[in-house]
């Protein structure tokens, strides 16, 4: 399953922190209601990423696993 996204931000071969880093770079830019589409190699980003949101209130809409790359769909509060 695949979510619309209005932002989509590839983090391949970067490794933590810089996902998260540059995810939220990202949603300082968007506006409330839009979706961020985030793609990592990361091993560590599906957990990163669900304690990310917790702490900063985005949605976290869905995460995708698909051999070793991860998306991620956050909704900016």
């Amino acid at each position: 399953m695949s979510l619309s996204f209005d932002i989509e931000l590839d983090t391949c071969g970067l490794n933590c922190p810089l996902p998260i880093l540059k995810a939220k770079k990202s949603l300082m830019v968007m506006q409330p209601g839009q979706v961020l589409k985030i793609m990592s190699t990361d091993p560590g980003a599906l957990r990163d990423f669900e304690a990310f949101a917790k702490q900063t209130g985005n949605d976290l809409l869905l995460q995708e696993t698909e051999g070793d790359k991860f998306s991620i769909w956050l909704k900016r509060r």
